[in-house]
């Protein structure tokens, strides 16, 4: 059983991790020291690759500010969603 606890990445640490794996990577370095050095498993480098690769620092950050503006607006739209079927089933009087 591991007993390492998982962290949280903010956007600039991602960024600067993906810089310097593939600086070591061009070094000569091979994947698994890479990802020793890195404290991430190889899915995860990917995963941000993925999804961050090619990114600077501020760039990243606006978008994991729109990404939480964006489920925050989502959410909001589905309270309001229900809200309005419950008025719609009260004004029916079929409660």
């Amino acid at each position: 059983m591991s007993t390492k606890r998982r962290r949280r990445h903010s956007p600039e640490q991602i960024v600067r991790k993906l810089r310097d794996a593939d600086v070591m990577l061009t070094a000569g370095k091979d994947l698994a020291a890479v990802l020793q050095s890195l404290e991430v498993s190889e899915s995860t480098l990917e995963r941000w690759r993925l999804q961050y690769g090619g990114m600077k620092a501020e760039e990243a950050v606006r978008l994991k500010k729109l990404e939480d503006e964006n489920a925050r607006l989502k959410r909001l739209v589905a309270d309001q969603a229900l809200d309005i079927q419950m008025l719609k089933h009260i004004a029916e009087g079929n409660w």
